[in-house]
């Protein structure tokens, strides 16, 4: 093993408890405690809670239940073990690039390398620590050269650093050699003849030592020293994140999940960093107990789709939450899963040369606020469509999905009344002598419906003359972004007053071939109200008598 290794053990003593007691903060917890299963159970860990009636490990369930009758009891899960030492190991990727799984209760990091990136030794045990407390883990460090000795270290509960090859035989002769990978079988022989420590095993003759215990602990004894390579597989995080929690008690109110959805969350960041990517899909499964699958279903979904890839906790979490204040459970909740079912490359944080660079100020977009709280669907956002008729050359696509609204071929021409209230002219009414002129003469009529309009001084497209007219009021693009839901016919009242030409005319004709054909002449025009408008005169039947609509207004 190279001396300028430095070693990070990680041992979690009360993962058969915490991989169900994570799910809720402490001081909400009942009495829980983790049973060994089978014909006769005994309890294999306690909470703070269940430890205060009076119970402790290998107790009976019998006299658990005694002491406490109200605690809740669930049997040991070996496999949400070895998902949370994973899950450890994925979190401790995002501090150095090599950490292993030690099972059963532990991970090792190689940290010599990221020494100087996180600014000493003594700074990453504090954020691995502080980090695996947000997971809901509760670390026991220990810190050597080798792996072997930073596990047997921290099955001692010694977290002095030993940073140098050297010292290591004397501060691992006093530890157990129970802390240390020896075989059941030899430690009961050494143990006979009262040689329980690591520097007692030592100090025998190393022939007879492999001859009575086998070659293995011989072996041992180098790996830890570091005179033999300690070689172990590292961990490399799952192509695809889907983690499930499972949850002491059910649960009845959406809200109380929201603790449990973090600490996923907190996964989910982990196992992101570790990759190098950001969340583009979430799925949140909410299981119901199994005798309620019949009548409400197994499972209660929550999707959402972040306005823009991320990886940050802050947003995550946030937006999980005013989810989950939407949702009525059908039923209790056992389980929550927690799965990224798309996600994308994303670039990393550059370090500042300032102090501060690590405070986690993200902000949750309004985009993904709304739409936490409002639905998936409540707002959309215009898209540019490759189509000449400016009612088709824009479509709404919702916010984070793919569903878009077809363009409008075939513009329909709203009621004066109508057209009259989009335009803020109050009644709405329309003028009776034009509408008797419509019925005795349509030529007078069409000269009736055709608004007075003088022409004023037409922009240029130079930055200079944009400048200038926007300084005057005028727009600085040649189409309104937001047209109106319709054309609208320009009320025969409106003949009254003049309306201004500003600039045009902008012809456009197209739509032949599908039904929807447009011969338009349009012109950016001043209203007699005040405001500027985007108007158009309507050639589909004649050059000289085409109506007249209003299409958009400008900002």
């Amino acid at each position: 093993m190279p001396s300028c290794a430095l070693w990070l053990a990680l041992r979690m003593p009360a993962l058969p408890l915490e991989v169900f007691a994570r799910a809720h903060p402490d001081d909400a917890a009942a009495p829980f405690a983790v049973t060994s299963g089978g014909h006769h159970p005994a309890i294999v860990d306690a909470n703070a809670k269940a430890r205060g009636t009076g119970i402790t490990r290998g107790q009976t369930v019998t006299t658990a239940l005694a002491l406490a009758p109200g605690i809740v009891l669930r049997e040991r899960d070996t496999r949400a073990e070895h998902a949370a030492l994973a899950e450890v190991a994925t979190f401790a990727l995002g501090l150095t690039p090599h950490a292993c799984i030690a099972a059963p209760d532990a991970v090792l990091a190689e940290v010599r390398a990221s020494l100087r990136l996180f600014g000493g030794l003594a700074r990453i045990v504090r954020r691995v620590e502080a980090g695996l407390r947000a997971h809901g883990f509760m670390p026991v460090t220990g810190v050597a050269p080798t792996p072997l000795a930073a596990l047997a270290l921290a099955r001692a509960g010694d977290a002095r650093p030993v940073l140098a090859v050297d010292d290591l035989a004397s501060r691992l002769a006093p530890l157990p050699l129970a802390h240390f990978d020896v075989d059941a079988e030899a430690l009961a022989l050494l143990a006979a003849a009262g040689v329980t420590t690591f520097g007692a095993a030592r100090a025998l003759p190393r022939d007879g030592l492999a001859r009575r215990c086998g070659p293995a602990l011989p072996a041992m004894a180098d790996r830890a020293l570091g005179r033999a390579p300690d070689t172990r597989a590292p961990h490399v995080p799952a192509p695809r994140f889907a983690s499930r929690l499972a949850l002491p008690a059910p649960v009845h109110d959406a809200e109380a999940l929201a603790f449990a959805v973090n600490r996923l969350v907190q996964s989910l960041s982990a196992w992101l960093l570790a990759r190098g990517l950001g969340a583009a899909r979430l799925d949140v499964a909410l299981a119901h107990e199994h005798y309620l699958h019949a009548r409400v279903g197994a499972v209660t979904r929550l999707r959402f789709a972040p306005g823009a890839p991320t990886r940050s906790v802050a947003h995550l979490g946030a937006v999980l939450r005013e989810r989950l204040a939407r949702v009525v459970l059908p039923a209790p909740v056992e389980a929550v899963t927690l799965a990224c079912t798309d996600a994308v490359r994303v670039s990393g944080h550059n370090l500042d040369l300032l102090p501060g660079h690590d405070r986690n100020d993200v902000v949750v977009p309004l985009v993904d606020r709304l739409r936490a709280r409002l639905g998936d669907d409540c707002l959309v956002a215009p898209v540019a469509h490759a189509e000449h008729r400016p009612e088709a050359a824009g479509v709404e696509r919702v916010v984070g999905g793919a569903a878009i609204a077809p363009p409008r071929t075939a513009p329909r021409v709203a009621s004066a009344r109508g057209i009259a209230a989009t335009a803020g002219i109050p009644g709405g009414t329309t003028n009776a002598s034009v509408i008797g002129a419509t019925a005795a003469s349509p030529a007078a009529a069409r000269r009736a419906r055709k608004p007075r309009l003088r022409h004023g001084t037409q922009i240029l497209p130079d930055p200079d003359a944009l400048a200038a007219a926007h300084r005057a009021g005028a727009p600085t693009m040649p189409r309104p972004l937001w047209l109106l839901s319709e054309p609208a016919a320009l009320a025969p009242a409106w003949h009254v007053d003049p309306w201004i030409l500003r600039d045009g005319p902008e012809r456009i004709e197209s739509g032949w071939w599908d039904g929807g054909d447009v011969r338009r002449d349009y012109f950016v025009a001043e209203a007699p109200q005040g405001g500027l408008a985007w108007i158009y005169r309507d050639h589909r039947r004649g050059t000289d008598d085409g109506e007249w609509f209003l299409h958009g207004w400008f900002a």
